[in-house]
């Protein structure tokens, strides 16, 4: 791996604070707007740092932005540190082994995703007051990426209304830049509220929620056969009406996850999954309302953005993972399947390498495999800012996301090289940028062409605040 480059060398000065923040924060897994200590983590080091910083931004509590810089254009890096339920796993140990505790884990890497990117932003800092040359690096510390669309609320009250260029990562099994796909999504709340009876005695004076809920879901499973076969819808009982099957129960909630391609194709599957809901209710004679919890847009691309971040893995090479790391990858490939392995490969484009536990190669820019359609609240800012994303390998090629097996890998040192080699990709990225403003004209250019005929339109209205108690309701 080339280090010859002065922003390298700064990020490689500063590696080991940052190695020790990310492990920090894997051992206080906290979920979606209850990262309080992750966030309080975070900030502390953006003050040791020297940024300024500013807390609660969009009024979320744990949302911290911390700038360095004066004038010039202004950078965004942007970090993530939220956990997820029922991932808890002991570190290193390649079988299931939850910890004491809630059951909280880090089975999607967001640990290393927030402290890569801000080593990435306290790079850039330096090499800015280095040179001398104006411009801003800004870190942004996004909470409740897991289904809180944070992004988006922080989008929607003008946190990056400022911001030149974006730049974010996503822990992975390849080094890549990050095709933009993804999916456009919303979660809504439906309620249903009936009567309750004696459910032998009097059951015709009942009117079941439940029952609603379950025809609901009928409705919307028969829906499946007529939607786009790229558009997703799924379902979580939030409140079954109690325990006692001979009550008619009065109340019953449902959340559903819409996803879809694209926002218009979001907004008319909505509409379809409402009317399914009025008619549940008018089946059962019960009343139903509705509240959206969160959403977000889908990714949109960059190519001279791209271009710059692939440039940089090129000059770098793949993360300089040694035998010991890929020993210990091996490992927990052996508790994948053959069907994890060659799915991992035919997701990054690359025809498939047994015995091949670790990334040992760049992807180039123009290998495109089958995207993984999931949904990132990265997509907002994309649509008001040029973004480009990084992969970065941090864990066993085949690794499924959100699995025990990642959280298991994310105090690894095979972990920390590829953070550390990840951050390096974002730092000269940044550089490039604010070394040429030509770059940053043309990624502004791309964005307004992608965007000309379909302008931004968040998904969350006005009215619509952030779930900050999400976690604790869907618990």
């Amino acid at each position: 791996m080339d280090n010859t480059e002065s922003i390298w060398r700064l990020v490689d000065a500063k590696r080991g604070g940052f190695e020790a923040l990310s492990d920090r924060v894997w051992g206080m897994p906290e979920l979606a707007y209850t990262e309080t200590r992750s966030c309080a983590e975070h900030t502390a080091m953006l003050r040791e740092q020297g940024f300024r910083v500013t807390e609660k931004v969009a009024g979320i509590p744990t949302a911290v932005m911390g700038e360095a810089g004066e004038g010039g254009p202004v950078i965004a890096i942007l970090g993530e540190y939220d956990a997820l339920p029922g991932l808890s796993q002991e570190a290193g140990v390649a079988e299931p082994r939850p910890l004491p505790g809630p059951g909280f884990g880090h089975g999607c890497g967001h640990n290393l995703l927030g402290s890569a990117s801000l080593l990435a932003a306290t790079a850039v800092k330096e090499w800015l007051a280095e040179n001398k040359l104006p411009g801003r690096v800004r870190y942004y510390g996004c909470p409740a990426e897991e289904g809180g669309a944070a992004k988006g609320f922080m989008v929607r009250d003008g946190a990056f209304k400022d911001v030149d260029v974006a730049i974010s990562w996503h822990p992975a099994a390849f080094a890549a830049v990050q095709e933009a796909v993804s999916l456009a999504n919303t979660r809504i709340d439906f309620s249903f509220v009936g009567r309750a009876s004696h459910a032998a005695a009097a059951p015709h004076l009942g009117r079941s929620a439940l029952d609603a809920v379950e025809l609901m879901n009928v409705g919307v499973n028969y829906m499946r056969e007529h939607m786009p076969s790229d558009a997703r819808i799924h379902y979580a009982y939030l409140d079954a009406g109690g325990v006692a099957p001979n009550v008619v129960q009065p109340t019953a909630k449902v959340r559903y996850l819409i996803r879809a391609r694209d926002l218009v194709e979001l907004r008319r599957l909505i509409e379809r999954v409402r009317k399914v809901a009025d008619g549940a209710a008018l089946m059962t004679e019960t009343k139903v309302s509705s509240k959206v919890v969160s959403g977000v847009s889908n990714l949109l691309g960059n190519a001279p953005l791209e271009r710059a971040m692939q440039n940089n893995l090129d000059r770098l090479g793949p993360p300089p993972f040694d035998d010991l790391d890929r020993a210990r990858a091996a490992e927990f490939q052996a508790t994948l399947t053959e069907e994890d392995i060659a799915a991992s490969w035919r997701r990054i484009g690359l025809p498939m390498r047994k015995g091949v536990a670790l990334c040992d190669v760049v992807v180039p820019l123009e290998v495109r495999g089958a995207p993984m359609m999931g949904s990132t609240d990265v997509g907002d800012v994309s649509w008001v800012v040029p973004t480009v994303q990084a992969r970065g390998s941090t864990y066993a090629i085949g690794t499924p996301g959100h699995s025990w097996q990642l959280t298991a890998q994310g105090k690894l040192p095979a972990a920390h090289k590829g953070m550390v080699h990840v951050a390096k990709v974002m730092a000269g990225t940044a550089v490039d940028c604010l070394r040429d403003p030509a770059l940053i004209e043309a990624a502004k250019a791309d964005l307004a062409a992608r965007t000309a005929a379909n302008p931004y339109e968040p998904v969350l209205s006005p009215d619509v605040q952030p779930p900050l108690d999400m976690s604790v309701t869907a618990a």
